[in-house]
This record gives C-alpha cells, structure tokens and sequence, in this order.
C-alpha cells in the first residue's frame, strides 16, 4: 500500500545519500564557519587533535555558561533609574486646592455633633468601637426630627464658602484672580475650592522664577467650627498641591497654615515614569471609570465606591458613582462599618502589579519647601488694619497669607528603565558567540541545517528498516455465490 510505495520512494530517491552519510558529516566539519571544528577533523597528528578539541569545548562550554548566565538576568527583569533636569522658559502651573480647617458655619451645626462623627466616618479618623455607644442615641433622635436630610446639601449650604469676604487678595502671576476663578470640589474638609482646575481651556503658565499665586484668606474663625472631642482643635487653611487632572488628595500629602501666618511654599514639578510588569509594578491597561486619569487614589475611591454600593445600595457623595446617596442612617448603620470591613479585610490594596491599585505608569508630583513667618509686623498690621478695617487682634486670629511659587523653571523625570533589552540580550549573546567561537547567526543556519538533515536521515533509516505489512487477501465478490451454489449442490 502507501508505505510501500513511501519504502520503494526512498530507496530510489535517498539510497545514495544514506551511503554518504560518512562523508556529508567530514565535509560539514571541514567547511562550517564554527571556528576550531575543521582543526580537528583535517589535522593529522592525534595531540594536535586532542587539543584543538580541548579548546573547542571549553570555549564551547563558556559560551553555555555565558548564555545561560544572561538569560537568567535578564528573565530577572532588571532596571535602572536615570533623572533628567529639563529647564524650560514656562511651566505649568499646578492646581491647589484650599480648604478651611473649620468646616461648616456655627449657627447651623449648634448641637449637631452627629455632622462631625459622619465627616470623621468618611475621612477615617475614629475607630468603629469608640463612637458607637456615645452617638447612637444622639443619632435616633436626630432622625427623628430630620428624616429627609442630605450630608451633601447640608455642606453645599453650611460649610466654608469663598468669596470677597473670604479671600481678601488673591494675585496669580502679577494678575488679579477673584473667586469665580476656583472651582467648588467636596473633600474630606468639607466645601474646597480648587484653583487651576481641569475644567480650564488653557491651563495657566509662568515664565519667571519667584512668581506665582499668592492668597490672603480670612478664615473667620467666629462663624466657622468644629468639634474639638473629635480631635478637631486648629485654625487656618489646609491646601494640597496636585496635578489638574488628578483628584485632591489630602490624606498624608495636605499642608497646613495657621492664622496670622505668612507661608511661603516652593515647588518644583517631579515627573516619574515607571515601567510596566515584570519590569515594574504599573499596568498600562488600567483604566477608571469615572476618572480621566488613573491614579492610585482615584482607583481607591472607585475600589471602596463599589462595595459601599454593593454592601449598603447607595453610595456617599464624595465617593464616585451614579447610585443613590446614602441618607444619614445608612451612613451611620451600613457606611461606616463597610468602610471599617473594607480597610480590615484589605479589600482595595494599593502598591504591586497584583494589588486592586497597582501604581500608575505615569504620574505628576509637586514636592514642596514652605517656609513660615508671622503676618505681619508691628508697622505692617497696622498699615493692614487701617486697609481691612479689622482690628489687629482679628487679623493675627483670622488671616492666612500664602504665597505659592516655583524654586526653578525646569522640571525633573526620574525614568524607570529596563537594564536589558531583548536588542541588547541579542547583542550579548552574538559577542559571546563571536568572542569564544567565531559564530554568528550564519553559523547557527548551518547548525540547524546539520542537525535537521540528520534528524531526516534517522527517520528514513527507519521507516526503511520498518517490518512490511501484512498481505490481507480479500474474499472476492464471486466467492458467496459459489459456496450457494455448493450448498444447494449437497443439499440435494
């Protein structure tokens, strides 16, 4: 049959070659371009031969090694991290987003204590056990009397609020700016007002060192509060300094004035590039669905959002998300204790490629010098007094200058990189290659070509020494009428 047919092929064909096999493999070694093999094939003398083949081995052999050993460090995944200084003549300015320490108006929080635990619950400032037995009766009576209150209309109505009266001066670049220039955001602080923000058509730029926003605020500590048996005990104005596309972000990264201080604050733009896994830790695919941009805070925010959503059907407002606000009992019975579950069980982890928040990629940060003085001197606070018609008293209990500027007109990238690319594995491999043995990617065609002309010798070899196969014979056609016809012979 077909194998038969294969067998008479062969031996027609590559009978030949299979007697040459001798031969093929001498003049293979005698023409590779291996440097050393022909040595020790067309010599001779046997020491000769020994030798040449002693040095073609071990040079074989430190190729091995040498291969092996960059193989293994590159599947390490190294990286080196390199800083570049680029001056520039203008910079982005930053976004800045201020915020009163005293968050919501006096006259409307007047034995509201609950207002406070709920601000403390989403910020994470108190324990679960502590609060539970002292507010919840406090809270059963509040709803009693308040059974459609909203957190968030409460704060939009009786938290801080920027105006002329609220922002005595306000100068960015040698240019007035008013407070329709900032835009309202809630934070953990309440009611805060984000200058240079997203939103912006052209984002806002300075040329010259040393300029930049400065801010007189009145934080008027007589008509804003907050409760001190939360822990809440200062005065003045807490501002962060991000990117205009990420989101404020005041837990650890937040600075701080008091009343009748002078701040001065230096910024300097850092930009950190991070390479992806296994290089690094980012994944470029991430992605946030209410955000713009990923950032490890922003993808925190949506992580808690969907369980608080899932765990209590409602959402709190400062948290991303289209659901139904949580009213204030929901806050209270359902919120805290998902957020408390949430931190304990590690549910949003931030930091590895594995974790729910890996770092992102790319990101913008604004490391800061601040410097602090008193506002202001004998002569200036009278000078200010006479200006703002307030007593100096009033103004070294009320008023926060601050002043925002760049250090320098450059910015620095600190850039993770990978220490070994598949170009520069390639090129390492090719020098060793070539330092010990003389070989190059021709040499390697050669060797394959050699060992798969081999490999087919082998399987023809044996496809010829395999056993025939058996000869069925078939009973023809004819057959079962002759035996019918002997059948019915016998049977008469």
């Amino acid at each position: 049959g077909l194998l038969e047919k294969t067998r008479l092929y062969l031996v027609k064909k590559l009978l030949s070659r299979l007697e040459n096999r001798k031969r093929y493999h001498q003049d293979f070694a005698s023409s590779t371009s291996f440097h050393g093999v022909h040595n020790i094939v067309q010599t001779r003398s046997k020491t000769r031969r020994a030798l040449w083949l002693l040095v073609v081995m071990g040079s074989l052999a430190i190729v091995v090694w040498q291969i092996c050993n960059r193989f293994i460090y590159y599947f390490s995944w190294p990286t080196t991290t390199s800083v570049y200084v680029q001056y520039v003549e203008n910079v982005e300015f930053p976004a800045v987003t201020f915020c009163n320490l005293n968050r919501f108006q006096a006259h409307a929080v007047t034995n509201l204590r609950i207002i406070f635990l709920l601000w403390s619950i989403m910020s994470g400032v108190h324990q679960k056990v502590s609060v539970q037995v002292n507010f919840s009766q406090e809270l059963d009576n509040f709803l009693l009397g308040n059974q459609n209150f909203s957190i968030k209309e409460f704060t939009r109505e009786h938290g801080f609020y920027l105006n002329s009266s609220t922002l005595l001066e306000c100068e960015f670049f040698g240019k007035p700016c008013y407070p329709q220039d900032f835009e309202h955001v809630f934070t953990e602080y309440g009611n805060c007002f984000t200058f240079n923000h997203n939103d912006l058509p052209q984002k806002r730029r300075v040329s010259v060192s040393g300029r930049g926003l400065s801010l007189l605020f009145d934080v008027k500590q007589e008509q804003f509060t907050d409760d001190p048996s939360l822990g809440y005990i200062d005065a003045g104005i807490t501002y962060v300094i991000h990117s205009p596309k990420e989101l404020p972000r005041f837990d650890g990264l937040g600075l701080s004035t008091p009343v009748g201080m002078h701040a001065q604050v230096a910024i300097h733009q850092l930009k950190t590039i991070i390479q992806e896994y296994p290089w690094g830790e980012c994944k470029p695919d991430m992605k946030l669905q209410h955000h713009k941009i990923y950032s490890t805070f922003g993808c925190l925010r949506e992580c808690k959002a969907r369980y608080i959503q899932d765990w209590c059907g409602c959402l709190p407002f400062i948290l991303p998300g289209n659901g139904t606000e949580c009213d204030i009992q929901k806050f209270y019975t359902c919120v805290y204790p998902a957020l408390y579950e949430i931190d304990l069980e590690g549910l949003c982890t931030v930091g590895t490629h594995n974790s729910t928040c890996p770092v992102p990629c790319e990101e913008t940060d604004y490391p800061t010098t601040v410097t602090y003085s008193s506002f202001a001197g004998e002569k200036a606070i009278k000078f200010i007094s006479a200006k703002l018609k307030k007593s100096p008293e009033y103004i070294r209990q009320n008023l926060v200058h601050i002043d925002i500027k760049y250090n320098d007109l450059n910015y620095k990238t600190t850039q993770q990189q990978k220490a070994l690319t598949v170009a520069e594995l390639l090129a390492d491999v090719g020098g060793q290659l070539g330092l010990f043995c003389g070989a190059s990617m021709i040499t390697i065609i050669e060797l394959l070509e050699y060992i798969f002309t081999n490999f087919c010798w082998m399987c023809i070899f044996l496809l010829l020494k395999a056993p025939e196969m058996p000869q069925w014979n078939l009973p023809s056609q004819e057959e079962p009428t002759n035996k019918e016809e002997k059948k019915g012979i016998q049977e008469c």
